[in-house]
């Protein structure tokens, strides 16, 4: 007879693996939170780039309210 453990974590494929969470605190990734983390070292390569991605947001953002 067939057991679902679907509901049990401690039971299923991803037993022993880590979560997103903890993998991303072990490589030190921080999570974005506000725009202000944007700026922070290392997010972007350089200046242009981030100008880039906040220019394709807006972009973005006003195509959804059009």
């Amino acid at each position: 007879m067939a057991v679902n453990n679907a509901e049990d974590p401690d039971e299923g494929p991803t037993r022993g693996r880590p979560s997103l969470e903890e993998l991303a605190e072990q490589q030190g990734i921080r999570p974005v939170e506000s725009v202000d983390d944007l700026v922070r070292d290392g997010v972007f390569d350089s200046d242009e780039e981030l100008n880039a991605f906040l220019a394709h947001i807006a972009e973005s953002r006003h195509a959804d309210l059009a």
